[in-house]
This record gives C-alpha cells, sequence and structure tokens, in this order.
C-alpha cells in the first residue's frame, strides 16, 4: 500500500501568527484548505501538508484532550543540500524560532534543528545514502 498524500494536524494558539511564520521561511499555503481556524502548509506540493489548527478548532476532531505543557512533537524533513538545511533552519530562527540542538554531520547525513514559535520540534536534514556506511544486515 502507498498513500498519495500525508497530512500532520498540529495544535496553534494562533493561526494567524503561525501562517505568517512558515510564509517567511519560504512555504506556500494552500488558501482553499484555509481559514481563520486553520492555516495548511504545503510541504510538496500534491503530497505533504502541515494543518496547523486553533485549539478550539483542533478539539472538534478528538475527544481527547489537548497535550499538556511539557508535550513533545518532534518531526523531521528531509532538504536537498546542507546549505538549505542552515537556510531553513537560520530563517526560523531569524523569525522568533529557536535552535534545537547544534548542527551533526555524520558525513552521509547532515542535520539542523529548531523549536518553532508553537514549540514543535523540526530535525532538517539533509541525507546522501550512497554515503552511507556499509553495515551488516541484522536480519541474517
Amino acid at each position: 500500500m502507498e498513500i498519495n498524500q500525508f497530512f500532520v494536524n498540529l495544535p496553534v494558539k494562533d493561526v494567524a501568527k503561525t501562517r505568517e511564520f512558515w510564509l517567511q521561511l519560504g512555504f506556500k499555503t494552500n488558501d482553499e484548505m484555509s481559514d481563520d481556524r486553520s492555516v495548511c502548509v504545503v510541504l510538496k506540493e500534491n503530497a505533504n501538508y502541515l494543518m496547523f489548527l486553533a485549539e478550539e478548532y483542533f478539539q472538534t476532531f478528538s475527544e481527547k484532550p489537548l497535550p499538556k505543557e511539557g508535550t513533545q512533537f518532534l518531526l523531521a524533513i528531509a532538504l536537498n543540500t546542507r546549505e538549505e538545511v542552515d537556510q531553513l533552519v537560520n530563517k526560523a530562527v531569524e523569525q522568533g524560532a529557536t535552535q534545537h540542538e547544534e548542527t551533526q554531520d555524520h558525513g552521509f547525513m547532515y542535520q539542523n534543528s529548531f523549536w518553532d514559535i508553537n514549540g514543535f520540534g523540526w530535525n532538517v536534514i539533509f541525507s546522501d545514502v550512497s554515503k552511507a556506511p556499509v553495515q551488516d544486515n541484522l536480519y541474517h
């Protein structure tokens, strides 16, 4: 089985501020799927989307209570180059995010990260699998 689109739904206190943050990072929004209660951020056209929903609106989709203070969301996105990774994290920090961890360079994988204005954690990576170390197959 293979999905054709992927949506991540996250609760936020301020939809307008969240929309502006992601626009400043260079992402587009899908205005047909956005309103004053939600913003749909396009990560990859026709494939991957972030749905930031006002907390009250988010609650209409689940009978479970909103996560309490301290609950973490750690999400990972992959970009095409190391430079793009650092550019995105630097832009995020300029727009009010905070640096999460120091950059990590594993040779085949490069990672930088930030906590966004809503407290969600973003691991931003570039990887070149052709440079990954060869490992024994764990199943043999």
